[in-house]
C-alpha cells in the first residue's frame, strides 16, 4: 500500500475517531462503558493468551466470554491521572455518582465512598483482589482512602447486580481493585499538586518493593504510602465567600450571630417589627431592634472546600508454592487517616436558656423589653406576668433563685462565639486487615481456594471547640455581688459569668475556658470472612461444537460484621454538645451470614458455524442472622456470529440485607437544608391549623423565624423489622471489534435496575409538601405526613435542641428505585509507524459515556414517585445529569506522551414543583419546591466541560516525569445558593463533588523504577 494511501486512511480514520468522541456532544451523552482507553479490557487480555478470573465471576475464562459489561481503569490511566486517592481515580467515571468526599465539609467524616449508578453507596460493593474490605461505621460502607493506589494494577467495575457472585451489597455492581502480582524490583513515585492561586496543595509519595522467592516459586511485595493535603477554605473562592439564599440570591447568614439575635420571645412580643430575622441586640443602645438580613452571620467562615488530610498506609502480600500446584498466600494492610473537618464557630444556637433578669451584662432597656414580652394575659406557661415594678425588682436582685425579686425567663438568644475559633471535627481513623489462604490444583483442570480474613477499623472523632450547653446555662445564671463583681449563682466548677450582650470580643478567654468542651465519639467495626471454593472444568463435558469444556465454580462463605459506636458522656446528653442538636446514643449490632454458591459456564459454539456462543448461570443462597434466608441468581450469555461482533446479555436477581445502622440505630438528630419553611415569616404559605397542629405554640403563627443557617432538624432511627431489598437487573449489549480496524473496540450496553422493597427514608420535601401543600393535602387536615413533623415547642421553628425533632425520616421497606440507561465505550490505538516512515509513535483514543434514561425514586406508597433525571434539589440531592462522559486522546512516543482528558456533564435543572396528585409508580412526577421560591438564575446549571492536559517525559529508561494541568480552562463551579441540595452535597453555594471548586491546578510527578 502506498504511503499516500496510508496517510489518506490515517486522516480519515482519525477524523472518524474524533467524530465518535465528539458525536455524542450534539446528542449530549454520559457515563462510562467498557474499558479505559489505554489498556485492554479483561476479555482482550484473555484473548492475548492465558486464563484470567474476571470480576463478576469465579470461573477462569480463556477468551471473550464476558456476558456483563465491565469498565476497566488500567495502569496507564492511573499514571496519567496522577490520582492521589482511589476516590479521585474513579470520581469521573460516568457510571459513578459522586458521594461525600474531600470537597464536602459539613456532614463528612473524612471518608470517601462510591455510588454506582447513583442508587446509593450501600448498594455498591468494594473489593480488593476479589475480597471484601472491612467497612467503617454502622452503615457498612468502605472507605476508598484505605486502598493502596500505588499497588493497584487496574480497577474492574462491573455495573450490574453481582450478589450471586459476591453476596449482598452488590446490587448496583462491584468495584474491584486488582493489585500487582509477581512484582519484582523497586517502584518509587511522588507527586505534588498546587492550584494556580497557590493553595490546595497535595503531596503524595509511594514506595513499592517486590522480589521473587526461591527461583520464582513465590513472590513478596511491600508497599508504603504517604499523602498529605492542605486545607482550602470555602471563603478563599469567590463562590464561597458567604452563603447565598437560594430563594433570592441575597446574603443568607445564620441567626446565630454577633451581636446576639433573639428568636424567642418573638419580634412582636418584644415590640419590634417582624422581619423574619428575629430581634437583634444593639450594643450601642442596649436595646433589641428588628433584625435585618445584614445582622446574620457568615457561616461559611472557617469551612473547607478541601479538607486537610494526612494518610499513612502499608500493604504487604506474599505467595509461595509449597509443592507443585499448591500455593500458600497471605496479605495484610494498615491505614491511618487523620482528617480535620471544620465548621463556623460554635454558638448558643436555637437552644432554650433560662436567663436571669439580674444578669450583670443585661442592659436595663433590653431587660424592660424582655419583661414586656412576658407581661401578657394569659401568661406564658410557667411564667407569671412580669409588671414593670417586678421587672425593676428582678433587675436589682442580688443573688440567685430564692432571692427576693429574682426572676428568670426562657429565651432563645443566638450568639456566635467567634472568640472561640472555628468548630472542628478531628477524625483519626485506623484500619487493618489480614488474610491467609491456600490454593492449588486438585486435578489438572480443577482448582481450589480456601481463605480466611479479619479486619478492624477504629474511628475516633473529637469535636473541638463546640462548647457545653450546661456550662453556658450555668454561666447565664449570674448577678453582681455587693462589690459589683459579676458572679454565678452556682459557682461550682469555677463558673465564669457569660456576656451575651456585647460586641465581638466581649466574650473573654476566661468565659470560653469555662464552657469549653471537646467531645469524643469512638466507632469500631470488625469483619471476619471464611471462604472456600472449587472451580474448573466440569468432568471434561463440552458441547460438540466447542473446544472448551463446561466451567463451574462451587463454594461456601461465612461472614460476620459487628459495629459499635461509643460516644463519651457529654455526647450522650440531650443537646449538651452545642451545635449537634441532640444526643449521640451508643449503638451496637452484629450481623452474620452463611452462604453457598455456584456458577456454570457453558461454551456452546467455538469457531464452528458461528464464531462463538456461550451461556452462564449462577446462584447463591444466604442465611442471615437478622433477615433469614434469601436466594440470588443470574443467567446470561453471549453470541458472536462472526469474530468482529459479539452480542451479550445478563439477567440478575440481587439482594441487599439491611445494615447495622438501618436495623439498630437509636433515634438521632441531624441537619437538613431548607430555604423556606411554609410556616415561617409574616405571611406563611401554610395554614395556622397545620402549623399549630405540627407543634407551633399558639401566638407564634406569623412570627416564626426562617430556618437558622437555612438548616432544620431531621430525626432518623433504625428499624429492626426491616427485610432484604430485592433487585432485578439486566443488561443487553454488543461488542464490536472489526477486523479491518484491528485496534478498535466499541461497546454498547443497555442497563436496567429495579429495586423493590428498597430500604429508604422519605424525602424531606415529600413530608413538608404532603402536609402543608393545599394541592397534596386539599382538606388541610393533619394527615400522616404531618405526624412526621415536630416543631420547636417554644417558637414554632424547625430548629432547636433535642425537644425539636424537626422532620422525622424513618427507615422502611416501602421504597422502590428504578433506573435505566445506555453505556458507550470506544477505544482505538493507531500506530503511526504503519502510516509514516521511522517511529513517529502512536495515537490512542478512548471514550466512556452514559445516557441516563430515567431514575425513579419513591420512598413509600404515600410519597411522590419522582424522576430525578436531569434535576437537582434537596430531594434529589446532587445533580443527576442525563448525559455524562469522558474521553481521552493521547499521542505517545518512546520519549514523550501528550494526553488530553475531557469530562462532560450535561445541563441540569431545579426539580420542578408538581401540582398534580400523587401518581402511581408508572407515572413518576416531579416534587421539588415551587420554582418561584428559588431565585431564577439558580434554577438551571448549564452543561459543564472540564479538560485536563498531561505531559509525560522519559529522560531515562526507568524514569518518568509527568506534569498535569487540571481544569485547563479554569472553569468556575455553578452558583446555586446554599439551600438547594442536601447539607452533605451542597457546600459553598455549589455542588463541589461534581463541579470543581479549586480551579486550574498543576501536578508534577516522578516515577522511578529499578
Amino acid at each position: 500500500m502506498s504511503k499516500i494511501l496510508q496517510r489518506t486512511l490515517f486522516a480519515s480514520t482519525s477524523l472518524a475517531c474524533l467524530l465518535l468522541a465528539a458525536g455524542p456532544v450534539a446528542a449530549q451523552v454520559a457515563e462510562p462503558a467498557e474499558a479505559s482507553p489505554d489498556v485492554p479490557a479483561p476479555e482482550e487480555q484473555a484473548a492475548q493468551g492465558g486464563e484470567i478470573v474476571v470480576t463478576g465471576s469465579r470461573i477462569a475464562r480463556p477468551d471473550l466470554q464476558i456476558s456483563s459489561p465491565v469498565t476497566v481503569v488500567g495502569q496507564e490511566e492511573i499514571q496519567l491521572r496522577q490520582a492521589p486517592t482511589a476516590e479521585a481515580l474513579l470520581r469521573d467515571l460516568p457510571s459513578v455518582r459522586p458521594s461525600i468526599g474531600p470537597a464536602v465539609n459539613n456532614g463528612g467524616d473524612g471518608s470517601a465512598t462510591i455510588n454506582l449508578r447513583g442508587i446509593g453507596e450501600n448498594r455498591s460493593l468494594v473489593l480488593l483482589d476479589g475480597r471484601r474490605i472491612v467497612p467503617f461505621g454502622l452503615d457498612n460502607l468502605t472507605d476508598l482512602n484505605t486502598i493502596p493506589v500505588a499497588l493497584v494494577e487496574r480497577v474492574d467495575v462491573p455495573t450490574g447486580g453481582a450478589s450471586s457472585v459476591y453476596g449482598a451489597d452488590a446490587v448496583a455492581g462491584v468495584v474491584n481493585f486488582i493489585t500487582r502480582r509477581n512484582f519484582s524490583g523497586v517502584d518509587l513515585s511522588s507527586s505534588y499538586r498546587i492550584s494556580e492561586r497557590g493553595d490546595s496543595a497535595l503531596f503524595r509519595a509511594d514506595l513499592v518493593i517486590g522480589s521473587d522467592l526461591a527461583d520464582g516459586r513465590g513472590n513478596a511485595v511491600l508497599a508504603l504510602g504517604y499523602t498529605k493535603s492542605d486545607p482550602l477554605l470555602t471563603t478563599d473562592r469567590n463562590i464561597g465567600e458567604f452563603p447565598i439564599l437560594s430563594a433570592n440570591g441575597q446574603f443568607s447568614g445564620s441567626l446565630a450571630s454577633v451581636p446576639t439575635i433573639f428568636t424567642s420571645p418573638n419580634a412582636a412580643a418584644l415590640g419590634v417589627a417582624n422581619t423574619g430575622f428575629g430581634a437583634a441586640f444593639d450594643p450601642s443602645t442596649g436595646r433589641l431592634r428588628a433584625g435585618q438580613q445584614g445582622d446574620t452571620f457568615n457561616s461559611n467562615i472557617g469551612t473547607y472546600f478541601q479538607t486537610p488530610l494526612e494518610r499513612y498506609n502499608v500493604y504487604a502480600a506474599a505467595h509461595y508454592e509449597v509443592t507443585p500446584g499448591i500455593e500458600v498466600y497471605s496479605s495484610g494492610m494498615f491505614t491511618r487517616n487523620d482528617v480535620r473537618i471544620q465548621l463556623a464557630s460554635s454558638a448558643t444556637f436555637t437552644n432554650t436558656y433560662q436567663l436571669s433578669l439580674n444578669n450583670p451584662y443585661l442592659p436595663a432597656a433590653a431587660r424592660n423589653q424582655l419583661c414586656a414580652a412576658f407581661d401578657t394575659n394569659p401568661a406564658v406557661t410557667g411564667i407569671q406576668p412580669i409588671s414593670a415594678a417586678n421587672c425593676a425588682a428582678a433587675g436589682a436582685a442580688v443573688g440567685g433563685p430564692g432571692t427576693p425579686g429574682y426572676i428568670e425567663i426562657p429565651v432563645i438568644a443566638q450568639r456566635r462565639f467567634t472568640e472561640y475559633g472555628p468548630r472542628g471535627n478531628a477524625v483519626e481513623s485506623t484500619m487493618f486487615q489480614v488474610q491467609a489462604g491456600l490454593r492449588g490444583d486438585i486435578t489438572e483442570n480443577i482448582r481450589f481456594d480456601i481463605s480466611g480474613q479479619h479486619g478492624e477499623t477504629t474511628q475516633n472523632q473529637t469535636r473541638e471547640n463546640w462548647g457545653s450547653f450546661s456550662r453556658v446555662q450555668q454561666a447565664l445564671r449570674a448577678y453582681r455581688n455587693g462589690a459589683g463583681t459579676p458572679v454565678c449563682t452556682d459557682a461550682s466548677n469555677g463558673c465564669v459569668p457569660l456576656n451575651l450582650f456585647g460586641p465581638e470580643g466581649s466574650i473573654t478567654p476566661e468565659m470560653i475556658a469555662f464552657f469549653d468542651l471537646d467531645a469524643l465519639i469512638r466507632r469500631t467495626t470488625k469483619l471476619t470472612v471464611v471462604t472456600g471454593s472449587v472451580s474448573g472444568d466440569l468432568f471434561s463435558l463440552q458441547s460438540p461444537f466447542a473446544e472448551t469444556p463446561l466451567g463451574f465454580a462451587l463454594g461456601a462463605e461465612y461472614r460476620k460484621v459487628s459495629a459499635r459506636s461509643n460516644p463519651d458522656a457529654p455526647s450522650q446528653i440531650q443537646g449538651e454538645v452545642l451545635g449537634t442538636g441532640a444526643r449521640t446514643p451508643p449503638d451496637f449490632g452484629t450481623i452474620s451470614v452463611k452462604e453457598v454458591f455456584g456458577e456454570l459456564l457453558v461454551p456452546l459454539v467455538e469457531k464452528s458455524f458461528i464464531y462463538n456462543a456461550s451461556i452462564e448461570a449462577g446462584i447463591r443462597y444466604s442465611d442471615y442472622s437478622t433477615t433469614g434466608g434469601s436466594t440470588t441468581w443470574k443467567a446470561g450469555g453471549s453470541i458472536s456470529p462472526v469474530r468482529d461482533i459479539k452480542f451479550r446479555g445478563m439477567y440478575q436477581r440481587a439482594v441487599r440485607s439491611p445494615n447495622i445502622q438501618e436495623l439498630f440505630q437509636s433515634p438521632v438528630q441531624g441537619l437538613g437544608n431548607l430555604a423556606v419553611d411554609p410556616c415561617a415569616g409574616a405571611n406563611p404559605s401554610a395554614s395556622r391549623v397545620l402549623c399549630e397542629g405540627t407543634g407551633a405554640p399558639p401566638g407564634t403563627y406569623g412570627s416564626i423565624s426562617t430556618p437558622s443557617s437555612s438548616q432544620i432538624n431531621v430525626t432518623t432511627a433504625g428499624n429492626p423489622n426491616l427485610d432484604v431489598e430485592k433487585a432485578r437487573t439486566y443488561t443487553l449489549g454488543a461488542v464490536f471489534m472489526p477486523g479491518f480496524l484491528p485496534n478498535l473496540a466499541v461497546t454498547l450496553d443497555y442497563f436496567n435496575i429495579v429495586v423493590k422493597d428498597a430500604i429508604t427514608q422519605p424525602a424531606q420535601g415529600d413530608i413538608l409538601n404532603g402536609c402543608y401543600s393545599s394541592t397534596l393535602n386539599p382538606s388541610q387536615t393533619l394527615n400522616d405526613f404531618c405526624a412526621l413533623i415536630g416543631r420547636n415547642p417554644l417558637n414554632g421553628s424547625l430548629n432547636g435542641a433535642g425537644d425539636t425533632p424537626g422532620v422525622i425520616l424513618g427507615y422502611s421497606n416501602l421504597g422502590q428505585i428504578e433506573t435505566a440507561g445506555v453505556d458507550l465505550g470506544i477505544t482505538y490505538r493507531l500506530k503511526l509507524s504503519e502510516m509514516f516512515d521511522g517511529d513517529p509513535g502512536e495515537l490512542r483514543f478512548g471514550f466512556n459515556g452514559t445516557w441516563l434514561d430515567y431514575y425513579h425514586f419513591q420512598a413509600n406508597e404515600l410519597s411522590i414517585n419522582r424522576d430525578c433525571t436531569g434535576f437537582y434539589s434537596t430531594n434529589c440531592t446532587n445533580p443527576r445529569a442525563e448525559w455524562k462522559w469522558n474521553g481521552r486522546v493521547t499521542y505517545s512516543t518512546k520519549a514523550v506522551d501528550v494526553s488530553l482528558l475531557w469530562n462532560h456533564v450535561s445541563s441540569v435543572k431545579l426539580e420542578p414543583f408538581t401540582t398534580a396528585a400523587i401518581q402511581p409508580l408508572d407515572t413518576p412526577q416531579p416534587g421539588g419546591p415551587n420554582p418561584t421560591t428559588v431565585f431564577e438564575p439558580f434554577r438551571k446549571i448549564k452543561a459543564y466541560d472540564y479538560f485536563d492536559l498531561t505531559f509525560r517525559a522519559r529522560p531515562a529508561e526507568n524514569l518518568d516525569i509527568t506534569i498535569t494541568i487540571e481544569n485547563l480552562l479554569d472553569k468556575a463551579p455553578p452558583l446555586v445558593g446554599a439551600n438547594v441540595g442536601g447539607t452533605s452535597y451542597n457546600s459553598g453555594n455549589t455542588f463541589p463533588t461534581i463541579y470543581d471548586p479549586i480551579g486550574r491546578a498543576f501536578t508534577v510527578g516522578a516515577h522511578l523504577t529499578f
